[in-house]
C-alpha cells in the first residue's frame, strides 16, 4: 500500500513518547513493503537535523514549522460557524495544508494516516474523499481531568481547559474513518462526547529485540522510575515516589536505592539527589538502568493513554508495582503481571512484598515478557493498523485486498 502520514511531531527523538508510534509504524510497515511518505510538524531546529535517523523508512519526507495556536485562536476557531477549514486560508498553517493538498494530487494513496489530534484534524476536507484514520492517541479533556482531580481542587482556568478541550473532541474527529486511541479509558472518554465516533483500540508496542532480558538480576535493592520530565505527571510520580514513597521502603529495607531516569529533571526533582537516589538526566540507553534495578514502580497519578515506560519495563523482564492508571490499556493482572497499588502506602507494601519475595518477584517479571511478546510487539500493532486500512477501504471502495 501507499500510505500518507501527516504527523504532529517528527518521528524523532524517542524519548519524546508521542514520537514511538510514527516511528516504529512506519518501520515495520517499511519492512512490509508498504511505501510511507511522511509530512511533519517540527518546532526544534533539531526535529530537521534528525531527518538520517528514520528517512530509510519513508519514501518522501516533508517538514513544516508548527504554528503558534494560542488560547484566544482556540476559542476563535470553535465560536465560529464553520470549524473544519476548506481551503488553506482558513487553516491554522496554510503551509501544512498546501503541501497535503499537493501530496494528494500527485499520489495515489491507499490510506491516509492522521496522526494527532488539535494538530491535525483541520485537514478533513483534504483527505475525506480517501481512506482516513486519525490517531489522536488519547483524551486530551480525560487527561485534564485526571490532573484537575489529583490536584484536590478545581479553578476557574482548569475548568474552563476542560470545557474547551470537550467541546473541541465533541467535533474534531468527526467525519473521520476510523478514530484510534491506544486504551479503553480515553476511547470511552471520546464515546461519552460523541456516541457514533467510529473508536479503535490500538495499544502501542514494544520493540522486543532492544528491550531484550538479559537474566541478570542485581543483588541491591533498587527501585527505578523512567520518563520524560518535561511531561507533568512524569515529574509528580519521581517526586511522589522519591519523597514519600521511598524513604519508608528504605527504612524497612536498609540499603534499598532509588535511580530516576529521564529527560529534563526540573530542580525540584535534581535536588532530591543523594547517596541513596540518583538522577540521571538524560541517557543514551535506558536498558543498563533497567537491567541493574530490581522493581520497577510506576506511581502516576495522572495521564491518560498507554504508559511506554511500562511496556518498556515487562519487555526487559522486570517485576512491576505501578498505579492503576499507569497500567490503562494494558491487558495486566494483579499478582500475574504486577502489583497493582494506587495509595502510597499500598505501593510501599507492594514494593517491600516484591523485594523479600523472590519467587513472586521472578514469576511477575517472566509473565510480564511473556505478554509482551504475545499481545504487545510493534509487529502485531503494524499488523492491526494494516488491516484497519485494508478493512476501511472495503467498507469504501468494496476493496477485496
Amino acid at each position: 500500500m501507499d500510505v500518507l502520514l501527516i504527523s504532529r511531531c517528527p518521528p524523532f527523538p524517542l524519548y519524546f513518547g508521542d514520537r514511538l508510534i510514527p516511528f516504529h509504524l512506519a518501520r515495520q510497515l517499511s519492512q512490509r513493503h508498504h511505501y510511507i511518505d511522511l509530512i511533519a510538524f517540527y518546532n526544534d531546529p533539531a526535529d530537521v537535523r534528525n531527518i538520517p535517523r528514520y528517512e530509510r523508512y519513508f519514501r518522501h519526507i516533508q517538514m513544516i514549522p508548527e504554528p503558534a495556536r494560542g488560547p484566544i485562536r482556540y476559542m476563535e476557531r470553535i465560536t465560529r460557524d464553520r470549524f473544519f477549514p476548506i481551503n488553506a486560508q482558513e487553516a491554522w498553517s496554510p503551509h501544512m495544508w498546501q503541501a497535503i493538498e499537493k501530496r494528494i494530487q500527485e499520489g495515489n494513496y491507499d490510506a491516509i494516516h492522521l496522526f494527532g489530534g488539535v494538530q491535525v484534524y483541520e485537514y478533513r476536507e483534504l483527505v475525506k474523499d480517501s481512506v482516513n484514520v486519525i490517531v489522536p492517541y488519547e483524551s486530551y479533556s480525560l487527561y485534564l481531568k485526571n490532573a484537575m482531580a489529583q490536584g484536590g481542587r478545581s479553578s476557574i482556568v482548569q475548568r474552563l481547559q476542560i470545557a474547551i478541550a470537550r467541546r473541541y473532541e465533541k467535533r474534531m474527529f468527526r467525519g473521520y474513518d476510523r478514530v484510534v486511541v491506544l486504551a479503553n479509558a480515553d476511547a470511552n472518554a471520546l464515546q461519552s462526547l460523541d456516541s457514533a465516533l467510529p473508536l479503535v483500540v490500538i495499544p502501542n508496542g514494544v520493540d522486543t529485540d532492544y528491550f531484550m532480558p538479559t537474566g541478570f538480576e542485581p543483588d541491591e535493592p533498587t527501585l527505578l522510575f523512567t520518563g520524560n520530565y518535561e511531561y507533568a505527571p512524569n515529574v509528580d510520580a519521581a517526586l511522589r515516589l522519591a519523597r514519600r514513597i521511598f524513604p519508608a521502603v528504605q527504612r524497612r529495607v536498609p540499603g534499598a536505592r532509588l535511580i530516576l531516569v529521564g529527560n529534563a529533571p526540573p530542580p525540584e526533582l535534581r535536588a532530591l539527589a543523594g547517596p541513596s537516589i540518583e538522577i540521571t538526566g538524560r541517557v543514551p540507553d535506558i536498558r543498563p538502568y533497567l537491567e541493574q534495578s530490581l522493581i520497577y514502580v510506576s506511581a502516576l497519578r495522572m495521564g491518560a493513554g498507554i504508559k511506554n515506560k511500562v511496556l518498556e519495563a515487562m519487555a526487559m523482564q522486570k517485576a512491576i508495582v505501578a498505579t492503576s492508571l499507569s497500567c490503562d490499556g494494558i491487558a495486566l493482572e494483579h499478582e500475574k503481571h504486577v502489583l497493582l497499588a494506587d495509595t502510597p502506602d499500598d505501593i510501599i507494601r507492594a514494593i517491600v512484598r516484591l523485594m523479600k519475595d523472590g519467587e513472586l518477584r521472578q514469576n511477575i517479571a517472566r509473565a510480564g515478557r511473556q505478554l509482551i511478546e504475545e499481545r504487545y510487539t510493534w509487529q502485531r500493532v503494524s499488523e492491526q493498523y494494516e488491516e484497519l486500512y485494508r478493512e476501511v477501504g472495503r467498507q469504501r471502495f468494496g476493496r477485496s485486498d
